[in-house]
């Protein structure tokens, strides 16, 4: 382990949390109860969050007025891990584009494109790709829809199925991609390069040298966004239902 870095540290281990309903209530701010925990606990042992959304999302619900979530943890991880700081510092970042290729992402984009005008569903709006750092999300209906009209894009999916298919289609025509589709929420699924999910975020912490590295989420069922950084070889995973939850376990373990 760096002397530099982590020495003055008594406990050598790594203690990663997820950020919504682990560290913060659901898309809300972090309380400076955890806040504190937090400070207290990085004295003893190395802390980082591995949260799904982009820097300034997290940043904003892990700061209180005068302080920056990336120097209140040794590791920040955004997106998965795609964009990385170590002390403060940025890690070399990654890129759906970097991976795919200017030429090859053409192709996959045009393909969808497509297909989506070919598709025959009830009403289409707009904003059908959405392109993302570490991801692509795609909506039959377009991201610009209603509430209403998304609830109802819903309902009519789960009898015709048709992200499923959309899905099926891109699986068998993009094959040699390497990439993974995650069908979520009310209207769309992603698709990102396999392995990009949180275990993306070890990559950055393998050579540190750590005895255990621990991670908390609340997620951590299979098909969960914390499942597979949670059942890694590499992690022992604590499940969580709460941030009083977590620092209830952080005592226990730590204190």
């Amino acid at each position: 382990m760096a002397p530099q870095d982590f020495s003055g540290r008594p406990i050598k281990k790594l203690v990663l949390f997820d950020v919504d309903g682990t560290l913060t209530p659901a898309r809300q701010s972090v309380s400076p109860e955890m806040l504190q925990l937090l400070k207290e606990l990085r004295k003893k042992v190395v802390i980082g969050f591995v949260g799904g959304s982009d820097l300034v999302k997290i940043s904003d619900q892990l700061s209180i007025p005068g302080s920056n979530a990336i120097d209140a943890f040794d590791f920040a991880f955004a997106e998965n891990g795609l964009i990385a700081y170590r002390l403060g510092k940025p890690l070399e970042s990654q890129s759906f584009i970097k991976f795919v290729g200017e030429e090859r992402y053409k192709k996959l984009v045009n393909f969808i494109l497509h297909y989506v005008a070919d598709l025959d569903i009830p009403i289409k709006r707009g904003t059908f790709v959405e392109f993302r750092n570490g991801m692509v999300n795609v909506s039959p209906i377009g991201r610009n829809a209603t509430i209403q009209e998304r609830h109802d894009f819903e309902a009519y999916d789960k009898v015709h199925g048709v992200r499923a298919a959309f899905v099926k289609v891109l699986q068998e025509r993009f094959a040699d991609y390497g990439l993974t589709y995650s069908i979520g929420g009310q209207i769309s699924f992603d698709v990102f390069p396999d392995g990009w999910d949180k275990t993306y975020s070890l990559r950055h912490v393998e050579k540190e040298g750590f005895e255990e590295i621990h991670f908390f989420g609340d997620k951590t069922f299979k098909g969960g966004n914390d499942y597979e950084i949670f059942a890694d070889p590499r992690t022992v995973g604590h499940t969580v239902s709460s941030p009083a939850d977590t620092a209830k376990i952080l005592r226990e373990i730590f204190f």
